[in-house]
């Protein structure tokens, strides 16, 4: 494998993961080497965490920097994959200026890196910028419904305005940008007290505790497999120029919150009760992405179903837990 970037020369490709000890930049940074890159993971540790790439440290083609992307970056790569921000409502509401400081800041210093290099930079958007959505199920050329001064805003509004930067960067500079609004994705690695709904059904089971609905669990979801998602990553990497996105990247498989749970159950082996609580502020009711442009621009559809990736995330879980 051969590389050019703007600053010479080099053999193999070099990637910039932004977050990458967190739970999805880890499994990108692991599959990039897989690939035969070099990785340089970027992270401040807040909610990323040394044991998700532990065992990459020993590898000569990893190397890791504790960096908080709100400040500048000067390095030298060929290509960027910008995932840093807190990822869950128990995260990145626990300090909100941080988070859209993250987002937005963050996405100014990666994007005036990238500009420098003249290389491509790769943005995790969200599903969130479309809100609670009135469109089901969610397409990219749909606008969202959502609160912009509620207590998701700091998240969803900060997501948003870095798409914004991200298309301006690309018309005012001919920036090469790629950008994919992840839906919920869900495998090992996740934090056990991210209060994401996979990870708490998966530890109340795992503990005997009641597994915690919000509202009726009629609401929905769509969960995509780890693997699966970090394969639509590089595809959309690996596009050419003029495919900037905005991409879905999920499951389109629909679930309500009292069927995962079920499905927990049965998979733990539990038979621990249900219990509802209220519903909190601007939890969407529904989300589903629409993927016929991943489909269509990427070749890319997920291939691993719920009950199939619900197995090996209880048995990492199960290890975590005790």
């Amino acid at each position: 494998m051969t590389a050019v970037s703007g600053s010479g020369y080099s053999l193999q490709k070099r990637s910039l993961v932004t977050g990458g000890a967190g739970f999805i930049g880890s499994h990108l940074c692991r599959r990039l080497l897989d690939r035969g890159h070099q990785v340089l993971c970027v992270d401040n540790f807040f909610t990323g965490s040394r044991a998700n790439i532990s065992e990459l440290l020993g590898n000569p083609n990893f190397e890791l920097l504790r960096h908080d992307v709100t400040f500048p970056l000067y390095v030298e790569v060929d290509e960027i994959y910008n995932l840093a921000c807190p990822a869950s409502p128990v995260h990145y509401q626990f300090d909100p200026v941080q988070t859209t400081k993250t987002s937005v800041i963050g996405a100014v210093n990666m994007l005036g890196l990238a500009k420098r290099l003249r290389i491509p930079i790769l943005q995790a958007s969200t599903s969130e910028v479309y809100g609670d959505p009135t469109v089901h199920p969610q397409t990219e050329d749909y606008w969202g419904n959502v609160n912009t001064i509620g207590p998701r805003s700091c998240y969803d509004e900060g997501k948003r305005c870095a798409e914004t930067l991200f298309f301006d960067y690309h018309r005012q500079h001919d920036l090469q940008i790629k950008v994919v609004r992840i839906f919920n994705t869900y495998g090992p690695f996740m934090h056990p007290n991210d209060g994401r709904v996979v990870s708490n059904f998966i530890v109340q089971a795992l503990k005997g505790e009641p597994i915690t609905l919000y509202g009726d669990g009629k609401q929905t979801r769509s969960f995509c497999y780890v693997d699966d998602l970090v394969s639509g990553l590089i595809a959309m990497m690996e596009t050419e120029k003029a495919v900037t996105g905005p991409v879905n990247l999920g499951n389109p498989g629909e679930f309500t919150m009292i069927e995962l749970a079920e499905m927990v159950r049965e998979l733990v082996g539990s038979s621990v009760e249900l219990v509802h609580r209220p519903l909190p502020q601007d939890d969407p009711r529904q989300r589903q992405p629409d993927i016929t442009r991943a489909r269509e621009w990427l070749g890319w559809e997920p291939k691993i179903a719920l009950r199939e990736g619900l197995t090996p995330t209880i048995d990492y879980f199960r290890k975590m837990v005790g």
